[in-house]
């Protein structure tokens, strides 16, 4: 039976040498992620209700160089505090070589939210504001990362039925089939969240929403995803029989279900002060023809309630 069981490709990490510089498989769906996050963003902020709120395509270089920043010093922070603590405490040089690899999402997330800050700070935005045009866009990156991963034949699940028609044989595991678990958080985090944000967005939600969803729908696939995926040997299950993954997930779901009721609250109490558009963003299909609604929508006499105000408070 095992014999009908598949067997992770034996993929070379490095795509490209170039005499003594090596190019991996990793970096290069980095890099992917980082400039389909530009093109997007640069359409995106010609769009409403971001042009109306003062964007502008030259705003997009900055905010995606505090991204990356902020995503390569939080993920390698994060995996060394959240994951090999003691090592690096040890060994404090290794923490600077990140062509070895280990990178923590959570950690990186931390680092873009204080990026995001600093950007919302120094271009006087609010910060919900910024966040809420980003976070569509991560999923593009966590996707790409989680092919990466395969790729590098890392990260893979737990032992699995050998009659699952798609468990595989990761070599590096032994000959025990698995889950590809890689695979799994691709879709979920990647595609299918991606599509979720998109469309909640073009529900005209409150300021910080989109955000907020981002948190809940993230935290719940990936706390879902590690239920499949092997647990790091180095640290195995902790309390409950969670993984260290899931553990992280649990404050990430919270908080943003903290994060959308108190957005949702400000928004019905105080609605001069969370300026919530009526004119929903579009995504990276939008037609010409729905900007030409948008603009014939804005041309309509407003009604009670429905006046919204050109001017943006700071934060």
């Amino acid at each position: 039976m095992t014999s009908l069981v598949l067997t992770w490709p034996h993929f070379d990490p490095v795509a490209i040498h170039i005499g003594p510089l090596s190019i991996k498989w990793y970096g290069i769906m980095y890099a992917l992620a980082f400039l389909a996050g530009y093109l997007i963003l640069q359409r995106r902020v010609t769009r409403e209700p971001w042009a109306g709120k003062g964007w502008v395509p030259d705003d997009v270089g900055t905010l995606i160089f505090d991204t990356v920043v902020g995503v390569i010093a939080g993920g390698r922070l994060g995996y060394v505090l959240f994951y090999k603590p003691t090592y690096y405490a040890a060994h404090p040089l290794d923490i600077v070589k990140l062509w070895d690899g280990g990178m923590s999402f959570h950690g990186g997330a931390i680092g873009v939210m204080l990026a995001l800050w600093w950007f919302a700070r120094r271009y006087k935005r609010r910060w919900l504001e910024v966040t809420d045009l980003l976070v569509p866009l991560v999923p593009i990156g966590l996707g790409l990362g989680r092919i990466g991963n395969f790729i590098n034949g890392e990260l893979w699940g737990r032992a699995a039925d050998p009659n699952l028609p798609w468990a595989m044989i990761f070599p590096q595991a032994g000959p025990t089939p698995r889950h590809p678990s890689q695979l799994y958080e691709m879709l979920l985090e990647g595609v299918v969240l991606y599509v979720l944000l998109w469309l909640y967005q073009r529900r005209r939600p409150f300021q910080g929403a989109v955000s907020a969803a981002f948190l809940i729908g993230y935290g719940v696939f990936r706390f879902t995803v590690e239920h499949f995926r092997e647990p790091d040997d180095y640290l195995g299950f902790l309390s409950l029989g969670l993984s260290m993954g899931q553990w992280l997930c649990v404050p990430m779901i919270l908080g943003g279900a903290g994060l959308w009721l108190w957005c949702r609250h400000r928004a019905r109490t105080s609605p001069a002060d969370d300026p919530s558009d009526p004119v929903e963003p579009g995504d990276p299909t939008d037609t010409a023809d729905e900007a030409a609604e948008v603009t014939a929508t804005d041309a309509e006499p407003a009604t009670d309630g429905e006046a919204t105000t050109e001017a943006e408070s700071t934060t």
